[in-house]
C-alpha cells in the first residue's frame, strides 16, 4: 500500500478546494436503505474520510508509515488531491454528514494519474506496462478501501459496488485494477491463497502483469495439486474474495509493505469480464445513478 514516488508530483493542499468543489449532490452513485453511496463534496469530508482511514489503518491494523499527517490523526498522500472518493454514509447516525462517513474506497481514473506523474501501484507493480500495452482503453485504479467494523457486511459491499459500477459507467471506465492486501508481512502465513491466486486466478496473456524485481515475493508456494480450493477461498480476504466473484484475475508476485503490514497482490479486472451475475445483480439500479 506504499505509495508511488512521483516524477511530476501535485500538492495536496494547493488541490483540494479546486477538486472538491465541483462535487455536488449528482455525485450520488448508489443507495440502499438509510445507507447512500457518493463522491466527496467537499475538503471537509475528505478530511473525515482521511481520518476514518486512519482510524482503520493505523489504530486497528496497526500501519506505521511515517507521514506528517498522521499527527493529525489523518491517512493521506500526494495522490488525494486527483483522486475520487467514494462515501459511504449512514444517515440514521447523529451529527453532520462527516460524522456520518461509514466507508471510503479511492479513485484514481487514468487521466488523473497522468496529472500526478502516475498510478499509485506503480510503486509495486509493474502497472505502466500494462497501461501501455492496452492503449484506447480507460483504466481506473481503486485502492484505500476501509469500511467500520460494524458495517462489515453483504450489504455494504453491495452498496460500495454498486457505486464503483455507476462510476465507471459515468466515466467510461474499460479495466479496475489496483492493489489488495493480505493481513502481515509473510506471505508464507498465506501460502495456499496466495498459490490458489497464482495457479488459477492468475492475469496472462495480455493482461499480464509482474511485481517490480526488486520487490517481487512468489506467490508460488505450493504446487497446484496440493491446493486444497475450498480451504484457500476460505483464507481469502474477503475484498479479495469480491474481486474473485466479479471476475478479477491477478498479477504475477506478490509486494511485502512493511509500511502498512500487509502483502499486496495486484487486481486486474476488465470490464468485459465482470460476472454477469453480478452486473445483473448491482448493475441495473446503479444504471439509475450512471447518467
Amino acid at each position: 500500500m506504499q505509495g508511488l514516488i512521483l516524477r511530476n508530483a501535485v500538492k495536496p493542499d494547493a488541490q483540494l478546494a479546486v477538486a472538491l468543489t465541483a462535487k455536488s449532490s449528482r455525485d450520488v452513485l448508489g443507495q440502499i436503505g438509510s445507507l447512500m453511496v457518493r463522491l466527496a463534496a467537499s475538503d471537509e469530508e475528505l478530511r473525515a474520510a482521511q481520518k476514518l482511514r486512519y482510524d482503520i489503518f493505523y489504530r486497528e491494523m496497526g500501519a506505521s508509515h511515517a507521514d506528517p499527517s498522521a499527527m493529525e490523526e489523518r491517512d493521506s498522500d500526494r495522490f488525494d488531491a486527483v483522486c475520487d472518493h467514494l462515501l459511504v454514509i449512514d444517515s440514521t447516525l447523529p451529527g453532520s454528514t462527516c460524522d456520518q462517513i461509514v466507508g471510503t474506497y479511492r479513485m484514481l481514473p487514468q487521466d488523473m494519474a497522468g496529472t500526478a506523474g502516475g498510478f499509485y501501484s506503480e510503486d509495486e507493480f509493474e502497472l505502466g506496462a500494462l497501461v501501455a500495452r492496452h492503449t484506447g482503453r480507460r483504466f481506473l485504479e481503486l485502492g484505500r478501501s476501509c469500511v467500520l467494523p460494524a458495517y462489515r457486511s453483504k450489504r455494504t459491499i453491495e452498496l460500495l459496488w454498486q457505486g464503483i459500477w455507476a462510476y465507471c459507467r459515468r466515466h467510461d471506465i474499460d479495466v479496475m485494477t489496483g492493489c489488495a492486501s493480505f493481513p502481515g508481512t509473510v506471505p508464507a502465513a498465506h501460502a495456499e491463497a496466495l498459490s490458489f491466486l497464482h495457479h488459477f486466478a492468475r492475469a496472462e496473456g495480455a493482461w499480464a502483469v509482474r511485481a517490480h524485481e526488486q520487490r517481487f515475493s512468489t506467490m508460488d508456494l505450493m504446487p497446484a495439486e496440493a491446493v486444497n480450493m475450498k480451504a484457500a477461498l476460505a483464507a481469502l480476504p474477503p475484498l479479495i474474495k469480491g474481486y474473485l466473484r466479479l471476475g478479477a484475475k491477478f498479477g504475477e508476485g506478490c509486494v511485502v509493505d512493511r509500511d502498512f503490514g500487509t502483502t499486496d497482490v495486484l487486481v486486474v479486472l476488465p470490464v468485459e469480464a465482470i460476472s454477469q451475475r453480478y452486473l445483473s445483480h448491482f448493475g441495473a439500479e446503479a444504471e439509475r445513478f450512471a447518467a
